[in-house]
């Protein structure tokens, strides 16, 4: 169950505050918004289990891309939980653009995301990126 510091609009605020820190692409601002046994789960692919893990995939992609934008269109929020819809805007270092359709759902306990799963269509990813999950 969430704890009182997980009410709708703190869940919101932390969602918020990670989504638009990509722009600045600063690692330890969006690591920091995570709990050490976080998964984050694209889930098409495997889940990713602990802060290190997240840590090295949030490495890669900022290595990969030269700008990010996870642009909200639609977002809930309840004590603890966190629905986001979105246009992720991807810049590649090689000028290839990206724009992919994203819902992700966040987890919240203790003011830090323990869970974060992103559905998104992979093939379509993967076409526009040349990259492989």
């Amino acid at each position: 169950m969430p704890t009182t510091i997980d009410t709708r609009e703190a869940c919101e605020k932390l969602v918020r505050h990670f989504l638009g820190a990509w722009t600045g692409r600063n690692l330890e601002t969006l690591c920091a918004c995570f709990a050490d046994h976080a998964v984050y789960h694209n889930v098409p692919v495997a889940p990713i289990k602990g802060i290190a893990g997240i840590r090295q995939i949030f490495v890669a992609f900022l290595d990969a891309f030269e700008t990010a934008s996870l642009d909200i269109i639609a977002l809930a929020a309840e004590p603890g939980l966190v629905i986001a819809e979105r246009i992720d805007l991807f810049l590649m270092r090689n000028g290839t653009r990206i724009a992919l359709p994203v819902t992700g759902v966040f987890e919240i306990r203790n003011g830090k995301i323990t869970r974060f799963s992103d559905y998104f269509d992979l093939a379509d990813f993967e076409r526009q990126s040349g990259m492989k999950l």
